[in-house]
Formats: C-alpha cells, sequence, structure tokens
C-alpha cells in the first residue's frame, strides 16, 4: 500500500525557512516520481517542485531560486526546503506519488495524496 506522510509546517516570519519532510513507503523511489503541491485559501492546487524517478528535479517558477527538492532514497524520503519565505507562500502543502510522472507540475500526473501540512509566512 501507497502511503504519503508530509510533516514540518509551521508558522514562520517573512525571510524565514522551513524544510517539509515526506516520508514515503509502499513503493519504490526508482519506479514513481514524487511532487510537492500547495493549496492557498480560495485558490486552485498548484504544483511547487518534483522530482522525477530517474532524479531529476523540476521548480515551479514562483518559488524558483528559493525552494530545493532532494530525495533520500535509502530511507524513501523526500524534502522540500524552502527559504526567503514570502506571504503568499502561505498555504496547505501536500507530497503526491505517480508513475511515469516525468517530473511533472501538474496534480493529475499523480494517483497517491498524502495528508497537507499548513505554513502560514506572517509579514
Amino acid at each position: 500500500e501507497v502511503q504519503l506522510q508530509a510533516s514540518g509546517g509551521g508558522l514562520v516570519q517573512a525571510g524565514g525557512s522551513l524544510r517539509f519532510s515526506c516520508a514515503a513507503s509502499g513503493f519504490s523511489f526508482d519506479d514513481y516520481g514524487i511532487g510537492w503541491f500547495r493549496r492557498a485559501p480560495g485558490k486552485e492546487r498548484e504544483g511547487v517542485s518534483s522530482i522525477s524517478s530517474d532524479g531529476n528535479t523540476y521548480i515551479a517558477d514562483p518559488v524558483k531560486g528559493r525552494f530545493t527538492i532532494y530525495s533520500d532514497k535509502a530511507r524513501n524520503m523526500v524534502y522540500l526546503q524552502m527559504n526567503s519565505l514570502k506571504p503568499e507562500d502561505t498555504a496547505a502543502y501536500y507530497c503526491a506519488a505517480g508513475v511515469g510522472t516525468h517530473g511533472s507540475l501538474s496534480p493529475w500526473a499523480y494517483d497517491y495524496w498524502g495528508r497537507g501540512t499548513q505554513v502560514t509566512v506572517s509579514s
């Protein structure tokens, strides 16, 4: 059974940093891509960053230069390091997994979703 558990959310001041962790089980990172998504109040869910099954990483333009995705295959963990946070980064963040994602930032490419973790960035 594929399971994903995201953690690391919280309240942070603008300019601060947080690191999300996504604990994955029930599948191999060699077969599945992992994505991070967020949904802000009143907005559509959007892709933030992804890592494909062959290790290529992708970052959405709004967070480019501030967020970094990386994985630890030995521990079945994927991380999202978020620096220089802005109030507009406030959202619920989710990690997701899917086969054949090719690093897509579209939520439709992912079949399995973890529960969200909230980030609130104060100005």
